[in-house]
């Protein structure tokens, strides 16, 4: 009501204290809100339009300063919540002992604290599944900062991932930062580990819940178990045709041993790292090879010639 009020005493060149329109209650209070704020001011026995940009210097500037006074304290707050976060997750007598439980959408945060503390190791398991653009995205923002601090860095994917565009480029932007990524036909669940001191791994409930494990033991035992797959994984670089077989050749031979086990077709698409319709097509492709018109014919076949799914492993063969 301010507005349409002033445009019409800038029309007319003035109000008179006593006009009938001020005796409307909305007309009155827009007319007592510009006297408040200068835009109004008197002459004799009228109010007078003042210049706007005039006012505006005089309200805009304080509330300006005001705001950037309100910025500057609360990034000294957050520069100080940030420096008590650090001491806090730090302190091996922390209260919240050598577990911690974090649920939700709390856990990325989490993980993006317990990574920004890292000091020279930064060791990761990142099973295909979940790993999305924008996963990977806040992903590579976080690593790069670790890697640009001179953070050593080895990250765990299966082998479906070297068929993943997005996480090709997460591959290319960290390796040209230091960091080693290898892959692996197995499965395994995710795993982070920040300078041997804290672990993070999936809660038994799922990926909705995480657990953090500061326990000395423990940690050191989830490091050996890295340190050990890290040994059987082939590097991600490379891409020779020789290495590219013998990808295929795992893979083959894990989803055997999946058939071999019972699995469903869910259950080994996820331990394969693939979708259940990549799944569907190496069973197919199996089918073609044994020439087994169904998945009976197919489990008789390779029992008759004595395929296990290890031969990739052990580097026997079956009798043919």
């Amino acid at each position: 009501m301010s507005t349409p009020l002033y445009e019409a005493v800038v029309a007319t060149g003035s109000i008179s204290v006593d006009d009938p329109r001020l005796g409307v209650e909305e007309t009155r209070a827009a007319f007592d809100l510009l006297v408040r704020m200068g835009l109004l001011v008197a002459e004799g026995d009228r109010m007078v339009p003042v210049d706007p940009v005039t006012v505006s210097s005089l309200v805009v500037a304080p509330m300006g300063q005001q705001g950037a006074s309100l910025i500057s304290e609360s990034a000294q707050w957050a520069q100080a919540f940030t420096g008590l976060g650090h001491m806090w997750r730090k302190a091996p007598g922390v209260a919240t002992g050598a577990f911690t439980e974090v649920r939700g959408e709390a856990i990325n945060p989490f993980i993006g604290s317990v990574v920004a503390d890292a000091e020279f190791e930064l060791l990761t398991a990142q099973p295909q599944t979940g790993r999305n653009a924008t996963t990977l995205a806040a992903a590579t923002q976080r690593d790069l900062a670790a890697l640009g601090r001179g953070v050593k860095m080895r990250t765990l994917y299966q082998h479906s991932a070297r068929r993943s565009r997005t996480t090709h480029k997460y591959v290319a932007s960290v390796s040209a930062r230091g960091a080693e990524v290898r892959t692996l036909d197995e499965f395994f669940n995710r795993l982070i580990v920040v300078d041997r001191r804290i672990a993070v791994v999936p809660g038994h409930e799922g990926l909705a819940v995480a657990l953090a494990v500061r326990e000395p033991s423990m940690v050191a035992y989830l490091v050996d178990m890295f340190e050990r797959t890290w040994e059987r994984a082939r590097p991600f670089a490379n891409r020779e045709s020789t290495v590219s077989r013998d990808i295929a050749a795992e893979q083959r031979a894990m989803t055997i041993r999946m058939l071999i086990a019972g699995y469903a077709d869910p259950a080994s698409a996820k331990r394969l790292g693939v979708s259940p319709r990549t799944y569907a097509g190496y069973v197919s492709e199996l089918k073609g090879e044994f020439e087994a018109q169904t998945r009976f014919q197919l489990g008789y076949e390779m029992g008759r010639r004595g395929v296990s799914g290890q031969e990739a492993i052990d580097g026997t063969e079956g009798d043919d």
